[in-house]
């Protein structure tokens, strides 16, 4: 890690249901920014090891349960962040075999962006957050979102997908993250579109920068 920045980042948070669409609203969000404005640091790269992550009773790993997520490293990387240090961390692939994982560099910047399922939830990363955006659908539409992720990403065919939702990724849901919405500064509603959100918190972003 390396000194970089002294001036103390701007920290959003933003999480939202599984396939919810918020990795195309982040990717929409940054598109606005350069890189020494804005940085992203998501909750998908802290995974523990596989042999770490919890199972199910059919013994199916579930990567949608708290206790898969190392906090502890990920906590530690926001604050070197918010300090103006650097970070160099492994892209974390789930099991992926046919991507290669690779080595993920985190600037300090303006604006520090904490994504993830369990931001609101995991208290020792909601404490660093000064602005807390939920995205939200429908049911029915991250269904669809996340059958298309999962085999186009993780190798899931259909009836893992459908497997996982209704064992792991609903019931977390459920658990975990609707109960963190209304501590929620921001709900931005994702069934069709969200350019409404993204324009709110694009404005918001620049103005900080621009101070």
């Amino acid at each position: 890690m390396e000194q970089i920045n002294r001036v103390k980042p701007f920290v959003i948070g933003i999480t939202g249901g599984s396939a919810s669409g918020k990795t195309l609203f982040l990717k929409s969000l940054l598109d606005h920014f350069s890189p020494d404005e804005i940085c992203l640091i998501s909750q998908d790269n802290y995974y523990k090891s596989i042999e770490l992550v919890p199972k199910d009773n059919n013994g199916v790993e579930n990567f949608d349960l708290p206790e898969s997520i190392d906090f502890e490293l990920y906590a530690e990387h926001i604050r070197a962040l918010m300090n103006g240090r650097s970070i160099i961390h492994k892209e974390y692939v789930f099991n992926n075999a046919q991507k290669e994982s690779i080595s993920l560099e985190f600037k300090s910047t303006p604006v520090i962006v904490v994504e993830g399922l369990f931001v609101f939830y995991e208290q020792s990363i909601s404490d660093l957050l000064d602005l807390k955006v939920f995205i939200d659908a429908k049911e029915h539409i991250k269904i669809k979102r996340r059958i298309i992720r999962d085999n186009n990403e993780r190798g899931y065919d259909l009836t893992d997908v459908l497997y996982r939702w209704e064992n792991h990724v609903a019931p977390t849901y459920e658990k975990f993250i609707l109960p963190t919405k209304h501590v929620a500064d921001i709900v931005i509603n994702n069934n069709d579109h969200f350019k409404n959100g993204l324009w709110v918190l694009t404005t918001f972003i620049k103005s900080l920068i621009e101070k």
